[in-house]
Order: C-alpha cells, then sequence, then structure tokens
C-alpha cells in the first residue's frame, strides 16, 4: 500500500489529586472520536529558545501553543497525557480529560493514552503535540479507517498522527518520526494519508521558528515584541 498526499465535555474528579478527570463514557452526546495532547512540563519547555526568550516567557509560549491546539479541536473531548501537576491543572481548567503518565516518556505515554481511550468506546484518535501555533481544523483529520499523518515543516517530525485506537499504532517519535510512522502506516494495511499543511507544519520549537511569517502574524503581543523576530530565517 502506498500513502496518499493531500495538500463539551465535563470531566469528573478523581483519584490522586483534584486535577486529575476521567472521561465519563455515560455523559450523553459523546463523541467516537477525541484529541490526544502530549503535553510536557511547562518549566521544562522550549528550552532551545533559551538564548532568546526568559524561562517565564518560554513557559508562558508553552501554554499559549498548547491553548490553540485545545481550542483547534472544536467540539471535540480532548485529552491531555502528562506528568506535571501544573499541566495536569492547566489541562483541567480547560475541560480537558488528564490521562496521567508519570516517568514512561513520550511514547509509552502516547501509546498507553491511545490504549485507554480505545477502552472507553474512542474509535479514532489525533494525537496532536501541544506547540502548534496554527493548529486548526482537527476533527477533519480523523477519517474513518485510516491514518493520517501530519510531518512538520521540515518533513522529519511528525506534528499530528490520526489513527484507529484499537491498531496498535506503535507511536516512535524523536528525531526523524515522520518516516518511521510512515513506514509504520504503511504496514498496516490501512489507507495512509499524508497531509502537507503548512499551518499544521509550523512548531516552535527554534529561534528562528519564532520569525517565520506563518508564526510571527499569529504571535502574542509580549512576543512579536520580542528582537528575536528580527532574526532572518536560515535559508
Amino acid at each position: 500500500m502506498t500513502a496518499t498526499f493531500i495538500a463539551s465535555l465535563t470531566p469528573h474528579s478523581v483519584g490522586r489529586a483534584d486535577n486529575v478527570a476521567l472521561y465519563d463514557a455515560g455523559v450523553e452526546g459523546r463523541q467516537d472520536r477525541a484529541v490526544l495532547i502530549p503535553v510536557k512540563a511547562f518549566a521544562d519547555a522550549k528550552l532551545r529558545l533559551s538564548s532568546v526568550l526568559a524561562p517565564d516567557q518560554r513557559n508562558a509560549l508553552a501554554r499559549w501553543t498548547a491553548d490553540r491546539v485545545v481550542a483547534a479541536a472544536g467540539e471535540l473531548p480532548v485529552f491531555v497525557a502528562c506528568d506535571d501537576p501544573d499541566v495536569a491543572k492547566w489541562a483541567s481548567d480547560r475541560g480537558a480529560v488528564v490521562l496521567w503518565h508519570p516517568g514512561v516518556g513520550l511514547n509509552a505515554a502516547v501509546t498507553r493514552s491511545v490504549e485507554q481511550l480505545a477502552q472507553q468506546g474512542i474509535a479514532h484518535v489525533a494525537v496532536v503535540h501541544g506547540d502548534l501555533p496554527r493548529a486548526h481544523g482537527l476533527a477533519g483529520l480523523m477519517v474513518p479507517d485510516s491514518i493520517t499523518l501530519v510531518p512538520d515543516a521540515h518533513r522529519d517530525g511528525t506534528n499530528v498522527v490520526a489513527v484507529p485506537s484499537t491498531l496498535g499504532f506503535a507511536f516512535n517519535y524523536g528525531a526523524g518520526s515522520f518516516h518511521r510512522h510512515l513506514a509504520l502506516a504503511i504496514a498496516s494495511g490501512r489507507q495512509v494519508v499524508v497531509r502537507r499543511d503548512p499551518q499544521l507544519a509550523r512548531d516552535i520549537d527554534t529561534p528562528d521558528d519564532l520569525g517565520h511569517p506563518l508564526v510571527e502574524e499569529v504571535l502574542p503581543a509580549w512576543l512579536r515584541m520580542n528582537p528575536v523576530s528580527l532574526i532572518p530565517l536560515t535559508r
């Protein structure tokens, strides 16, 4: 099989902390699709921007981009995989449901979260990184019985992976993840869609990313004034 390229829920508190919630499968009107956002501790986010942003600015930037990804989910339920209490509180405050996976790393946290969602009757999950300033239309990425991949602007990382939840997809993030995810998707035998979306492809990892026109035009005012916005992009 080849890949095809084409250009709210109210949670309830449980268990370990007041800000951790479970998806209530009994809620009327429950969706069978969901958005999963893995979010690392805000205090540890965006360290590659430390040459141009102070720690409180990096923290605020990470929260701001994650807020935009939550908003892009629209009416779909949002789940946040994390192991940090501040992130859990942030997620709960925004009506998202926390999936708590302490100390297991990104790949295991995402894999276990998708398995949990499958057990709760959610048929399709879009796993979306939390640092996409131009996130939009996430519901449209989930095609029944198909796998949708959205690579980053360098065609190296994978900003979105949308999969049937029962597939047992072996998430494998890190450098070069797009190529690994594409090979796994093709090997699954499902229809594979690779969506080349300039907005979803644009994440924020480096100072150059802050200066990209697609990013600059939506940055909050406090960050647009930062001198980093004047740094020319590497061509």
